[in-house]
């Protein structure tokens, strides 16, 4: 399957959109790596970087919830200002959750930094009925969410 990458600089309390809808709904994709790199690599860094399925409303939170069922990776980046001392911490984790339509990369930093992420998205083709599942749920999440 063919390896979609999308990379990008997000600045602090903002939210950027990775274009993926089409027309039909046939393309899928699944998450197969997601990194951060710091913006600057002198400064403390307290960082988390969540990626959902639907937009997010208001400033981006730096609590990660795991129950949440449109959260589908979130990562946390750690850094001291002289980082020849203390090493930078990196921790990531993502769903293996197939999904069709646009996702929204959310940031949320202690000390106002931006940070660089690497997203890879292996993409595939999704039948009539896999296409219908991942756009109702979307639909579902988005309505529950409006509630």
């Amino acid at each position: 399957m063919p390896i979609k990458s999308f990379r990008g600089k997000i600045a602090d309390a903002t939210v950027d959109t990775i274009s993926l809808h089409t027309n039909t709904g046939s393309k899928g994709y699944r998450m197969t790596k997601f990194v951060l790199m710091p913006a600057d690599t002198d400064a403390d860094q307290q960082i988390t970087v969540q990626i959902y399925t639907i937009p997010q409303l208001g400033t981006p939170s730096a609590d990660i919830d795991f129950s949440d069922n449109t959260l589908i990776a979130a990562g946390v980046y750690n850094q001291k200002g002289d980082s020849r001392l203390y090493p930078d911490n990196m921790q990531v984790v993502f769903d293996n959750m197939v999904f069709n339509q646009d996702i929204y990369v959310t940031c949320q930093s202690v000390f106002g930094n931006s940070v660089n992420y690497y997203i890879e998205l292996e993409q595939m083709p999704l039948a009539i009925d896999a296409n219908t599942v991942a756009t109702l749920k979307d639909i579902r999440n988005i309505k529950s969410l409006s509630s």
